[in-house]
């Protein structure tokens, strides 16, 4: 089913077996609209098959990334750059090895710097030389966060350090089956919500019907700090795709 909203964005329910192809021919059509775009990714468990898909395709298919370049949108802090719990660890396994990209067209932001704001500016500085985001994918965490912008985090934020919360803590220990969760990372850096806003075009993605609820919350109630997804709606070229699990909600609201 493929279904334009009344308002500006596109709206995409696909059965659950085809989503990581449709959000890999996402970035698809990108890459050969524009060679030289520069592409934000999220990491999370909805784009884990999207990205090892994406590099199949672009293998397969054999499309030209020489000229791309990608970014993180997120990072926890105080982690070496080999550690599985970092999201740039995780992305050069599933797509940047496999489609060899070089050093140079990565931007994210390192695990251990000195001064964590400072990184914060860095990562902007060298998106700005690039142009900016020309598509930018993110996921929704169940309170409706995006990237680590949790709820409360104000609109006008740009790329800044954060504290973790208990929630998200316990989840990386869960996750990354840290021993401790004395040894689970407190802050991260992230791209905030001005940051994702200023992409030219987004994605936001979801699956599972664990986020059916938040799904729905997010595009048709109110836009709020308090949802920092609902934000999104405000794009004027967001896309949302989802499984039909995930828009069920959807479905109801009508």
């Amino acid at each position: 089913m493929n279904i334009m909203t009344d308002a500006v964005w596109k709206f995409k329910v696909v059965p659950k077996e085809r989503f990581d192809d449709e959000a890999a021919r996402l970035a698809i059509r990108q890459l050969q609209r524009k060679p030289a775009s520069v592409v934000g990714l999220a990491t999370g468990d909805t784009t884990n098959g999207m990205h090892r898909t994406l590099a199949e395709k672009i293998v397969q298919e054999k499309i030209d990334v020489s000229c791309v370049s990608v970014c993180n949108l997120d990072e926890a802090a105080g982690l070496p750059d080999d550690h599985p719990a970092r999201g740039i660890s995780r992305l050069k396994r599933m797509l940047y090895d496999p489609i060899a990209l070089k050093p140079e067209q990565i931007v994210c932001f390192r695990g251990q710097p000195d001064d964590l704001e400072a990184e914060c500016r860095a990562f902007e500085a060298a998106l700005a030389r690039r142009g900016g985001i020309d598509l930018q994918f993110v996921g929704i965490g169940l309170n409706g966060h995006i990237a680590f912008c949790e709820p409360g985090m104000p609109f006008h934020a740009g790329c800044c350090a954060v504290e973790l919360n208990a929630g998200q803590r316990e989840e990386m220990r869960r996750k990354f089956q840290y021993a401790s969760l004395d040894d689970v990372p407190t802050r991260a850096m992230t791209m905030g919500i001005k940051s994702i806003m200023h992409a030219s075009r987004v994605v936001l993605l979801a699956k599972g019907s664990h986020k059916a609820g938040i799904v729905r919350a997010a595009l048709t109630g109110p836009v709020t700090p308090e949802l920092p997804a609902s934000v999104l709606q405000l794009h004027p070229r967001l896309t949302v795709l989802l499984d039909d699990e995930a828009a069920a909600g959807m479905a109801e609201s009508k």
